[in-house]
């Protein structure tokens, strides 16, 4: 099986609510996804996706992931797509940098791989754990009695965990976690995500106000040294994400001990080949995990559960799912939706069909 074509689409995906905020004013009321397709020469064809949340969230954008694509193609053709690890080396050979664009391509061969070998990815990538794997629900920056509203809604539809955006000023966000923290019920969970807004001395004032409130604290500044001091000085379970973008950095992270658990997004990483590895890494060192993306649809959302679903129960916190988060229905099938959980398909590859009629025309078709 060989790669003969590479397709890119560009779909619109207008937030549910009409608007998703977080740290700083960053808000958005729609996002440009990336659906990627790889054809090949044995018929079957695998599917990928990538949506940077706008421009300013990560280093990653709908345009340049689209461009890359365009440049590292040729250099795909021919290859043999469900050997996602030699592709990657590729994709690593020919562009510096840029995990975002190259996590459609990773996605769409391991897709291929499960559709060669008629298993799904889940089993690829270790089995299945679990009957199925809770999901956590994004809780977006506003005034504390409108985010406990917006928890209670969740709750009422089966929802335990929650992530609350916070990250503006830290006399507001002590207000807003701590009303939180007092109206979450037994057995709920609550991480208090600040996306890097902090300065140290802000993030310890805040950490040192709610520190006996039962809550998690992610990524409070921007820089891993910054995370690092206000981690040695609160007692929170402490969460990295964005400052966490290769192998390198997640070794030093946990030779350090810098964190109880890790938010991993499979484009920030470069694909499911990438995550693959993060995932390995925690769980060796006892590290749970949160899974996600950026942002994203059905394709991006049935790959996230299947990393998921493949890692032992007692190291997951939670996983997204992005169509609770859209109104745009880009595929068919994939990971089944239970109340507040999902269950990767046992169908092989990502087991979805995309819906053609919604992704148009291809933007980027690089072929021999």
């Amino acid at each position: 099986m060989k790669i003969t074509r590479i397709r890119a689409y560009g779909v619109n995906l207008p937030v549910k609510g009409g608007r998703y905020s977080w740290s700083k004013g960053k808000s958005v009321t729609q996002v440009d996804s990336t659906i990627l397709r790889i054809d090949t020469d044995s018929g079957l064809s695998g599917w990928g996706e990538v949506c940077p949340l706008g421009s300013f969230y990560l280093a990653a954008f709908a345009t340049g992931a689209r461009t890359a694509i365009r440049e590292m193609g040729p250099h795909l053709l021919g290859l043999e797509p469900a050997g996602p690890e030699a592709v990657n080396r590729t994709m690593d050979t020919v562009l510096k940098g840029h995990p975002y664009a190259k996590c459609a391509i990773d996605l769409a061969c391991w897709d291929l791989a499960g559709k060669a070998a008629g298993l799904p990815i889940a089993t690829l990538l270790g089995g299945r754990f679990g009957e199925s794997v809770p999901c956590g629900k994004a809780v977006s920056l506003a005034e504390p009695a409108r985010m406990v509203a917006e928890i209670q809604a969740h709750r009422a539809a089966g929802y335990h965990r929650f992530q609350l955006k916070v990250g503006d000023d830290p006399e507001g966000d002590i207000g807003r976690i701590r009303t939180v923290a007092g109206a979450l019920r037994p057995g709920e969970l609550a991480v208090a995500d600040a996306n890097c807004a902090w300065t140290r001395h802000e993030a310890m004032r805040v950490a040192r106000a709610v520190e006996d409130a039962d809550i998690y604290l992610e990524q409070p500044c921007e820089t891993y040294g910054e995370c690092l001091s206000v981690r040695r000085n609160t007692t929170l379970p402490f969460v990295l994400d964005e400052v966490l973008e290769t192998e390198d950095d997640l070794l030093r992270a946990l030779d350090d001990g810098a964190m109880d658990v890790v938010g991993i997004k499979l484009s920030r990483v470069g694909g499911l080949t990438k995550a693959r590895r993060f995932r390995d890494l925690c769980a060796a060192r006892g590290v749970a995990m949160m899974f996600a993306d950026s942002w994203g649809s059905d394709i991006m959302s049935a790959a996230i559960a299947h990393l998921a679903h493949s890692t032992p129960e007692h190291l997951r916190l939670w996983c997204g799912d992005f169509r609770t988060y859209v109104t745009v229905t880009t595929a068919d099938g994939g990971a089944a939706r239970l109340k507040a959980a999902v269950a990767a398909t046992g169908a092989p590859g990502l087991g979805l069909s995309p819906r053609l009629d919604v992704l148009g025309e291809a933007l980027v078709d690089v072929r021999a």
